[in-house]
């Protein structure tokens, strides 16, 4: 216990009890929020993301999409802590211009999905705190969806979801392009149109839901024709 003058009362001890040590913390991530979606079709790929960039209560950002393009054919949609995805699609741009120069040609979707996942792992014991989707068109030019892992475990998938509104985007993808969940019912290929526009009901529902997710919709459609981008405004609030 340790003992000194009250300034009100000179005459008076004030009391002050020892408590113990105190722990302080330091994290060098911080999460920033954001959704991102990828839907690949018979010869289209789609990368959404919102365009939100908050931080617990606090919006930083109402213009910040998620979704960069990397060739003509890929575009990679990334959330999380936005430090580390600036971080990480600039090594991404610097490696791509690196094979260009050395090969003399553009790396295919496949090739950059690797690459990216040879990135993560070497990262592995202090990983990028970012949910990546690669979206894109494969050397046959099929629509072609990469997710991967902190640590780079990547496979291809049909459609994904990942950031904060993952969990209420995925099963309505599941359920409208996967057929899961659903009896008696004719698996048609999924067009473009429908593909669109359902891309932006589930981003207008997780608005409603999610308070990292809002103020716009950015819709890149990766086509033989190159790269076509959408806006839609979302909630504000």
């Amino acid at each position: 216990m340790l003992s000194t003058h009250s300034a009100g009362d000179p005459g008076r001890m004030k009391e002050y009890h020892y408590a113990g040590p105190v722990e302080h913390k330091f994290s060098p991530y911080a999460f920033n929020g954001g959704t991102v979606l990828a839907v690949a079709g018979e010869d289209f790929a789609i990368v959404a993301s919102d365009t939100r960039l908050s931080e617990g209560y606090l919006i930083h950002s109402r213009d910040s999409p998620k979704c960069y393009k990397l060739t003509d054919t890929t575009v990679i949609g990334c959330s999380g802590f936005h430090g580390d995805c600036l971080t990480l699609t600039k090594i991404i741009d610097a490696r791509l211009k690196m094979y260009k120069h050395a090969n003399n040609k553009i790396m295919t979707s496949g090739a950059i999905a690797a690459m990216l996942s040879t990135i993560l792992y070497g990262r592995r014991f202090f990983p990028y705190y970012v949910y990546n989707i690669i979206g894109g068109l494969d050397e046959e030019g099929r629509g072609a969806v990469y997710k991967f892992d902190p640590v780079g475990s990547y496979q291809r998938d049909t459609y994904i979801a990942g950031g904060s509104a993952s969990a209420m985007l995925q099963p309505l993808l599941d359920n409208q392009i996967g057929f899961k969940n659903m009896e008696n019912v004719e698996h048609v290929p999924l067009s473009l149109e429908k593909a669109v526009q359902l891309v932006k009901d589930v981003f207008i529902s997780a608005a409603e839901r999610d308070v990292y997710t809002g103020d716009a919709l950015k819709i890149c459609i990766v086509t033989k024709e190159g790269i076509r981008e959408e806006v839609v405004p979302l909630r504000k609030d």
